[in-house]
């Protein structure tokens, strides 16, 4: 009796499922570092030891590994041979180099939002500043609350975009944005007054108009840059 060859299967079901469930625990591992560095719970320059984030996280060496990895191509986590794992240290060269990517990138972002956005997603950003503006008016509101709308909005229109790369950069460009201005810790006063502008975004989404849209958050990224400059001069002389 003749017999086809042998071929290995496409698909292992034990395999793909060990696979699923690594890459599960190591996407958990990279949120939770990476929201920890970003909200300076891991300071600027201070060591990331593994047991330890084992320990915090609950979770095993490799997908603890497998994040700081990721994180130190995305800018906040510096591995040096031999000394160890450190959240990366910010300084006024990071500031120049962030503004200057975001400014072009977020505005390429807008106008491909005017373009190729949904009805979906507008809905979904005015949900988020329905929201926004519910909340404004509290005085207690801190600087993550603010920072956490803020960067709701932008990812809502990186979405509609509809450009993967593009959302992937932005979204890292983003984090880096956030850390520098919780730790500069910039007046709320300047957060708020930047959050209505996202109305006037939203409206020339809507609108089609992919050279407003893209002047508008052009102006927007500018203001938060002149913000945080401002804020890092102040603490420049400050630590004199």
């Amino acid at each position: 009796m003749q017999t086809a060859p042998f071929k290995e299967p496409l698909t292992d079901p034990l395999r793909n499922g060990r696979e699923s469930q690594a890459i599960s625990l190591s996407q958990r591992a990279y949120e939770l570092i990476r929201q920890r560095i970003v909200n300076l719970v891991y300071l600027p320059g201070s060591i990331l030891d593994e047991n330890r984030l084992q320990s915090e996280l609950k979770l095993g060496r490799t997908p603890i590994r497998e994040a700081l990895l990721r994180l130190s191509m995305e800018k906040l986590v510096t591995i040096v041979p031999r000394r160890g794992i450190f959240v990366a240290e910010i300084g006024v060269t990071d500031f120049q180099q962030i503004f200057e990517v975001r400014m072009a990138l977020e505005s390429l972002a807008a106008r491909l939002a005017a373009q190729r956005g949904t009805e979906a997603n507008w809905q979904r950003l005015e949900q988020l500043l329905e929201s926004w503006e519910a909340s404004a008016r509290d005085a207690s509101l801190q600087n993550i609350e603010i920072l956490a709308f803020d960067e709701a909005c932008h990812m809502a229109i990186y979405e509609a975009a509809n450009n993967r790369l593009l959302q992937d950069t932005l979204s890292v460009l983003y984090a880096l944005s956030r850390r520098l201005w919780l730790h500069l810790a910039v007046s709320t006063e300047s957060l708020v007054s930047r959050m209505g502008e996202h109305r006037q975004i939203l409206e020339a989404l809507r609108r089609r108009d992919s050279e407003l849209a893209g002047k508008i958050i052009e102006d927007h990224i500018r203001a938060f840059q002149d913000s945080y400059q401002e804020a890092f001069l102040g603490a420049t002389v400050t630590n004199r």
